[in-house]
C-alpha cells in the first residue's frame, strides 16, 4: 500500500487559502507517484483546530469542504482522508472524512474524545461510532488526535484492522507523548500506525513541528521518501500485520474478564 502524509501549514479558519494549499501538495504528490493509494491531511484540514465551530461547521450533505477533496480525489486518481467540522445539532462534530478515487464519500468518523482539556467538549459533540474501511487491501481505522490517549479504542479496531490512522493538531510543547503514544499504538496492536500532524503556528500562537510518521507493527518508525517539508510517502507491507500477529500472538493472553473490572 502507496500513502502519502501531508503535514500541512494549516492558514488560520481561511478554507480558501487552504484549498489552493492543498491543491498545490496533491498536484506533488501525482507528479511523483502515479499510483498512489491514499493521501492523508491534517485536523480540520481547511481550517486549523478551531473552537469557532458554529462559523466554520458545514452540512455533511451540502459540504464544500467534502465537495473539494471529491473533486481533487476525481482529478488526481487517488483516495483521500482529510479533517472537518459538521453540524450536529446545536453543536458541530470534528470529523475524519475519507474519499475514495471516484470521489465517493466512504464514511465520516466523528471524534469520540472531544480535548476537555482546551474545551473542545464545549463546542464539538463527541462521536459514539467506531469507522473502518478499506482501500488497496487494507482495512483502516480511523481516529482524531486526542483519541490517541485512549488506549481501549485502539483494541477494538486492531480486531479488523492492519492500519489505524489519527489525524491531528498537535502542539509542538506535547510532541513528546505523540511520538510515544503513535509508537505504543502499534506495538501493542501489532499495526501500522499512521500520525499525520500539522506544521506551522495557529491563530492562537501555538507552534506545530514537523512529527508526521508511520510506526510499524514491530515498532519501528518507517523511513519515507520527503518531497518537501509537507509531503512525505510511504510504502506498507500489508502481510507484516498477519506474520507478526501470527509470530507473537499477543492477544491470546489477553485477560479481558480481569479487564472488565478496572474499566
Amino acid at each position: 500500500m502507496k500513502i502519502a502524509l501531508v503535514s500541512l501549514n494549516q492558514s488560520w479558519e481561511n478554507k480558501a487559502e487552504n484549498k489552493q494549499k492543498v491543491e498545490k501538495t496533491l498536484n506533488l504528490i501525482t507528479e511523483h507517484c502515479s499510483d498512489i493509494n491514499l493521501v492523508v491531511y491534517p485536523e480540520m484540514t481547511l481550517t486549523g483546530f478551531t473552537m469557532e465551530s458554529q462559523k466554520v461547521k458545514e452540512d455533511e450533505f451540502s459540504s464544500e469542504t467534502i465537495t473539494f477533496f471529491q473533486e481533487q480525489a476525481k482529478k488526481h486518481n487517488v483516495s483521500i482522508a482529510f479533517g472537518v467540522v459538521l453540524t450536529k445539532g446545536d453543536k458541530a462534530t470534528n470529523n475524519l472524512a475519507v474519499v475514495n478515487n471516484q470521489g465517493v464519500l466512504l464514511t465520516t468518523y466523528a471524534k469520540i474524545h472531544p480535548f476537555s482539556y482546551a474545551n473542545e467538549n464545549d463546542f464539538y459533540q463527541a462521536g459514539e461510532e467506531l469507522k473502518k474501511l478499506t482501500i488497496a487491501g487494507a482495512t483502516i481505522g480511523l481516529t482524531i488526535c486526542y483519541d490517541l490517549r485512549f488506549p481501549e479504542l485502539y483494541q477494538a479496531y486492531s480486531k479488523d484492522c492492519s492500519v489505524i490512522l489519527n489525524i491531528a493538531n498537535w502542539p509542538e510543547r506535547r510532541v513528546p507523548h505523540w511520538w510515544a503514544l503513535i509508537k505504543a499504538r502499534a506495538i501493542e496492536n501489532q499495526v501500522f500506525m499512521v500520525g499525520v500532524n500539522r506544521i506551522g503556528k495557529d491563530g492562537k500562537g501555538l507552534l506545530y513541528v514537523t512529527s508526521s510518521h508511520i510506526v510499524s507493527p514491530y515498532g519501528e518508525v518507517l523511513r519515507g521518501t520527503s518531497l518537501s517539508e509537507e509531503v512525505t510517502l510511504y510504502e506498507l507491507n500489508l502481510e507484516e500485520v498477519t506474520q507478526y500477529r501470527t509470530e507473537f500472538p499477543v492477544k491470546n493472553d489477553r485477560k479481558t474478564t480481569l479487564y472488565k473490572n478496572i474499566l
